[in-house]
């Protein structure tokens, strides 16, 4: 039978089982994905935690890429044969198979492996609608990024070098500083012993950056605030150290904006999806972005990927292997 991560109730990663699981036919809607490679991401803590609710016990994972084995009724723009990735729920790409629904599947380019793909549709999707559609960005400016060395920011940096951005990147040691700048972060603060608002000052010449893009959540969201220049805006996109505290509106002096955009609701149009998915596929294609796996695990072996991810252990991106 095939293998699955399953989590009986929200807890550290010891809840997650290896267990085996049965696996009919597709429904309706959906499709039988045979994975090649799973992606490992920060919103699969959240999930495992309870951080973001699902009824339990629960699967878990929400990026895979593989071959699509069955197809159910109504299911016309894949077949079986074709390679796949996606990123999106319900969670459960955790698996070796899996029923899902068909839509958020989109086909792989031939030049497109599977680990690479696995590697890449959550972060890489969420890199180009944050700089693409939340602000999109344009050749001259300055920004400010958070966790620069981590799986999406790898991305970030290389994207931004793309576009003419100049990018002030947060990390966490001078190892990660060093990763950062390989991959084309311009300036990088060790936020655990320098300042970051008063660095961004200095390498600013006092004018701050126009937008910060935040996955930390708790332990930046204030610097992140305080580095922003009129009119300017907060992303908060993760909460990689906990959730943001409630905050009055007065924080955000300076007429400043703030949002909190999901994936989710930029892919849950298949027309976005499709868009998005194709300026990804070019950016890889063209070797503007490269996609830095620097972990690989066996599925058995989720709980100490998960050990790893939360401890920060972790560089670039991290698939999961069936």
């Amino acid at each position: 039978m095939p293998k699955a991560i399953r989590i009986p109730q929200a807890g550290g990663p010891e809840v997650m089982q290896y267990v085996d699981v049965d696996v009919g036919a597709p429904g309706p809607g959906e499709a039988q994905v045979r994975h090649h490679a799973i992606g490992l991401n920060y919103i699969d803590v959240y999930f495992r935690t309870g951080l973001y609710p699902q009824p339990l016990p629960g699967a878990i994972g929400l990026e895979g890429a593989g071959v699509v084995t069955a197809v159910g009724e109504g299911v016309a723009h894949v077949k079986v044969g074709d390679r796949v990735a996606y990123s999106d729920r319900p969670p459960g790409s955790y698996a070796e198979l899996r029923n899902m629904p068909a839509r958020p599947l989109v086909k792989l380019p031939k030049r497109v492996d599977f680990e690479t793909a696995a590697a890449m549709m959550l972060k890489g999707l969420t890199v180009q609608y944050l700089f693409r559609r939340t602000y999109k960005l344009q050749r001259g400016q300055t920004i400010l990024f958070h966790a620069a060395a981590g799986g999406v920011g790898l991305i970030a940096m290389q994207w931004a070098k793309a576009l003419g951005v100049t990018v002030i990147g947060t990390v966490g040691s001078e190892e990660k500083a060093a990763l950062a700048r390989r991959f084309g972060c311009d300036h990088t603060i060790l936020y655990k012993r320098e300042n970051v608002v008063e660095r961004v000052r200095e390498i600013t010449d006092g004018a701050m950056v126009p937008v910060v893009y935040d996955g930390v959540g708790k332990d930046t969201f204030q610097a992140s605030i305080d580095s922003l220049q009129p009119f300017g805006l907060m992303v908060s996109f993760g909460n990689a150290s906990g959730p943001v505290p409630p905050m009055a509106l007065t924080a955000l002096r300076g007429s400043l904006y703030i949002t909190r955009p999901t994936l989710m609701a930029h892919i849950a149009n298949r027309t976005n999806l499709e868009e998005m998915a194709a300026d990804l596929f070019r950016m890889v294609g063209s070797g503007k972005v490269k996609i830095e796996i620097d972990q690989r695990y066996r599925l058995a072996d989720a709980v100490q990927a998960h050990r790893d991810l939360e401890a920060r252990k972790t560089t670039g991106s991290s698939v999961i292997l069936p």
